[in-house]
């Protein structure tokens, strides 16, 4: 399929869209940090939706994949923008939005700012809060010192050549989105898919934003040998069914 790029003020966000029946509600797929569209659950549901005529779009976030701009010069902020961009200006009605990760973060403040379009939001391994729960506190006082005085880390090692590059500003910067300190209020059905085995994410997290959002419609599936990825065959074919749901 083509790669298309949707052009923004600062960056050239690159995209794949696919037009399917409108009767349906689309699928919008947002992936993990550092990752891009031609991961494994973003090709798996592509092919899905081209089989069954559903619109689905997925897409780069800037300084990732095959968009403009540096990763280390990302924050939350800017992805957020960029997802909200492409969800307003290339799809059209009610959208299941799928986050992976990171993704999840961002799709749950897609879900709050888009409400009146969203059908379900499905979080897989979602991280909210990652950057403060699951990294920033886990440093110890001598990283948080160098972290402080360099205005980066590089995660699983301290070489640049061993991990990919955490900065201070995304950090920091993360701090203004933060969705687990406070109740989260979402009018659309919520699925949180979460392996028991996920070395990155911890599965009581899934509990833990269960129970932070404000809404009637709330599950939390864990799977026992799943890892962060659940990009096996089961966990795949798991996801769909949780989308067929919505269809």
């Amino acid at each position: 399929m083509t790669v298309e790029f949707l052009s923004l003020a600062e960056e050239s966000l690159a995209y794949q869209r696919q037009v399917g029946n409108k009767k349906h509600s689309g699928v919008f797929f947002l992936s993990g940090f550092a990752s891009d569209m031609e991961g494994a659950k973003a090709t798996f549901l592509s092919k899905r939706a081209e089989e069954h005529a559903l619109s689905f779009v997925r897409f780069d976030y800037r300084g990732c994949g095959r968009s403009s701009g540096n990763f280390p010069d990302g924050t939350i902020g800017a992805w957020l923008e960029d997802s909200l961009a492409v969800f307003d200006r290339l799809t059209e009605g009610p959208q299941i939005v799928v986050g992976s990760s990171m993704g999840g973060w961002l799709g749950l403040l897609l879900a709050k700012a888009r409400a009146k379009r969203i059908k379900a939001f499905i979080g897989v391994a979602a991280a909210p809060d990652f950057t403060e729960e699951l990294i920033w506190k886990k440093l110890t006082p001598i990283q948080r010192e160098k972290t402080l005085r360099e205005g980066v880390f590089y995660e699983n090692g301290a070489r640049k050549d061993e991990g990919k590059p955490i900065t201070l500003k995304l950090i920091e910067e993360a701090r203004k989105h933060f969705v687990l300190r406070e109740s989260l209020s979402l009018p659309c059905p919520v699925r949180l898919l979460q392996g028991k085995k996920d070395g990155e994410v911890p599965w009581t997290y899934a509990e833990r934003i269960a129970k932070n959002i404000s809404c009637e419609d709330v599950k939390v599936t864990l799977v026992k040998n799943g890892d962060h990825s659940l990009s096996s065959p089961q966990d795949l074919e798991m996801l769909w069914e949780t989308i067929g749901e919505f269809l």
